[in-house]
């Protein structure tokens, strides 16, 4: 799977994005530089098919189809449209990311999968408190499971503090498992990032030409839209845009 934004904007004049152009695809990790505090989501929702670009288009597999784009690409933790609140306890997150699953969603079937993945001792913790790795870590495998999902945008996951270098890794290790996924983040995490791997990011936060960013391919692995008529963001049928 390959996912494409050809030019996109939003706003007049690019203010709630800059015309820019990336690309994300199955089996590595990518990442765009989005500063101030609405453009992070804003290129999320638009890489995922949840919004309309006033310019350009955005493409999966050459395609413009926002519909397969929404069903196969999830979009994780964006600011005010897929984070949960802070408050809510990660077992109560976690029921409710179950249910949009079509799983079992009951307290005990929550604790029962966050005993899975390695995480039962924060069932109780509010997520807002919740180490930034592992925040990052069950909101992915959360969304994964989802039938169709071969994708994730994650949106700024800097903004919960801890190092670069545990959330990316984590990234690192779905797009192993052969998710196509993309990183939206802020300049200080940017800085972190080209210092770790030493390669350039997409920026989001004015530049005319921004460039396309690549990650070096791990050596050791032998293998290798029409846009949405819709301004505001796509919503599955229980109101909340994912």
């Amino acid at each position: 799977m390959r996912i494409t934004l050809h030019d996109v904007s939003k706003g007049r004049a690019g203010q709630a994005l800059p015309s820019m152009s990336l690309e994300f695809h199955s089996g590595a990790v990518r990442y765009a530089l989005a500063e101030t505090e609405q453009r992070p989501t804003v290129l999320g929702l638009i890489a995922s098919g949840r919004m309309r670009p006033d310019t350009g288009r955005v493409t999966i597999d050459a395609a413009a189809n926002p519909k397969e784009l929404r069903r196969r690409v999830a979009l994780v933790d964006a600011p005010d449209v897929s984070d949960p609140h802070p408050d809510i306890t990660l077992a109560g997150v976690v029921g409710e990311e179950l249910m949009f699953a079509g799983r079992g969603a009951t307290p005990l079937h929550a604790r029962r999968w966050l005993a899975r993945v390695g995480y039962q001792e924060l069932a109780s913790v509010p997520i807002g408190s919740v180490d930034p790795a592992a925040r990052v870590r069950i909101l992915c495998e959360l969304a994964v499971l989802r039938e169709g999902v071969e994708g994730i945008v994650l949106v700024a996951p800097d903004r919960h503090g801890g190092s670069p270098d545990g959330w990316w890794r984590i990234a690192a290790e779905f797009a192993d498992r052969g998710y196509a996924m993309l990183v939206i983040v802020g300049g200080s995490a940017a800085v972190a990032l080209e210092r770790m791997h030493e390669f350039d990011a997409i920026n989001a936060s004015g530049p005319i030409e921004p460039l396309v960013l690549e990650r070096p391919e791990p050596t050791d692995d032998p293998e290798e839209s029409e846009p949405t008529t819709d301004d505001e963001p796509t919503t599955d049928e229980e109101g909340e845009a994912r």
